[in-house]
C-alpha cells in the first residue's frame, strides 16, 4: 500500500509589516524580520553540519571543529567572549566584569608565552595573507604550516627571518602538491627578497629531505596564456610544440616557465597571433634573454616552423 503525502507551500509573512523577508541569527536562534526587526520565532534549530565523535565505542558526544595546523594552537585554545553577560543575557556586575577582563588578558598572553609560539603565530598569519593573493587552497597552507613546524623542531629558524622561512615552506608546499608558483611570485606577495627565500628553501631541502617532483611545463602554459589572452587554438599548438620538444630531449634541466613561454611564442608565430617576446616574458616573469635562448634551441634542435606546422 502506497501512502502519498501532500506537502503544501506556505508563504510566511511578517505579522507586523507583511513583508516576507527574514534573517536568522545563528547565535541566539531567533528569526527576525529584515524590514521592521520583529522577532518571528525563537530557539530555531541549527541546520549546519553536526560534528560528532566517531570511534570504536558508541559515543554520541558532540565535538568542535577539527584540528587545523593553520592555527598556532591547532584550534584547541579557550576563547573568552567579549560580551559581559551571563548565560541568560543579564549584564555582569562591575566587579565580575573587571575579573573577566583580567582573565581575557592572561588568556591571550598564555597563548604566546615564549618567542617560539610568537614566531609561529606570525608565520601562520603571513601564510593566511598570501593564501588569497596567490589563490591557493587550504591544503597547500596546511602543508606549509606542517613544514614550518618541522623546521622549528629542527632549529632551522635561527638566523633567518620569519617571513623568509614561511615563504620557503610555502614554496616547498606548492612544489610538493604540484602547484605552479615561482619564487619570484611568492617573494612579491610576501615583500621579501627572492634570494632570502631561496636560501631558506635550500636549508629546508637539506635538513628535511624533501622529495621534489619536477614541474611540468604544460601546467605553466595555461597560466601564461591566461595573462596574455591568446586563443585556444594557439594554446593547443603550444602544447604540441612542447610535446615535440620533450621528445627531442631539449626540455630536461631547463626552467619550466622559460620553456613554456618559448612554446607559446612559437605557437603565436605559427598561428599568426601578434604577441611580442617582451609581453610573454613579463607574463611568465622571466627575462627576454632566457626566452630568446630557448627559442634558439627550438630552432636548432627541432627545426621549428617546419616540423610542427
Amino acid at each position: 500500500m502506497t501512502i502519498l503525502q501532500k506537502i503544501e507551500e506556505i508563504n510566511l509573512v511578517c505579522n507586523n509589516c507583511s513583508i516576507p523577508r527574514f534573517v536568522t541569527d545563528g547565535v541566539t536562534g531567533e528569526v527576525v524580520c529584515s524590514s521592521c526587526g520583529c522577532v518571528v520565532s525563537e530557539n530555531a534549530v541549527d541546520r549546519r553540519a553536526e560534528r560528532r565523535n566517531f570511534s570504536d565505542k558508541p559515543d554520541s558526544t558532540r565535538t568542535g571543529p577539527g584540528i587545523s595546523l593553520k592555527m598556532h594552537d591547532k584550534g584547541l585554545s579557550t576563547v573568552i567572549g567579549m560580551l559581559n553577560q551571563d548565560s541568560v543575557g543579564k549584564p555582569l556586575s562591575a566587579k565580575t566584569a573587571q575579573t573577566f577582563g583580567r582573565l581575557r588578558k592572561w588568556d591571550s598572553r598564555s597563548q604566546a608565552k615564549n618567542s617560539a609560539n610568537r614566531s609561529l603565530r606570525n608565520a601562520l598569519e603571513e601564510l593566511d595573507k598570501v593564501q588569497s593573493k596567490l589563490g591557493l587552497s587550504s591544503i597547500v597552507i596546511e602543508r606549509a604550516a606542517l613544514f614550518y613546524r618541522k623546521a622549528a623542531e629542527k632549529n632551522l629558524l635561527r638566523g633567518r627571518t620569519v617571513k623568509g622561512m614561511a615563504a620557503a615552506c610555502l614554496y616547498a608546499s606548492c612544489r610538493d602538491l604540484g602547484h605552479i608558483r615561482t619564487l619570484t611570485e611568492i617573494a612579491k606577495q610576501v615583500h621579501i627578497r627572492r634570494k632570502d627565500i631561496a636560501s631558506s628553501y635550500r636549508s629546508l631541502f637539506k635538513e628535511l629531505g624533501f622529495v621534489v617532483t619536477i614541474s611540468d611545463p604544460v601546467k605553466s602554459i595555461s597560466k601564461i596564456a591566461s595573462k596574455i589572452g591568446i586563443t585556444e587554438r594557439t594554446i593547443r599548438k603550444a602544447v604540441h610544440i612542447l610535446d615535440a620538444a620533450q621528445d627531442a630531449g631539449i626540455v630536461a634541466g631547463k626552467n619550466p616557465e622559460v620553456v613554456a613561454a618559448a612554446a607559446i611564442y612559437a605557437a603565436c608565430i605559427v598561428t599568426g597571433e601578434t604577441k611580442s617576446q617582451t609581453e610573454i616574458s613579463i607574463a611568465a616573469d622571466i627575462s627576454t634573454v632566457s626566452l630568446r635562448n630557448r627559442i634558439l634551441d627550438f630552432k636548432t634542435e627541432m627545426g621549428l616552423f617546419s616540423a610542427v606546422n
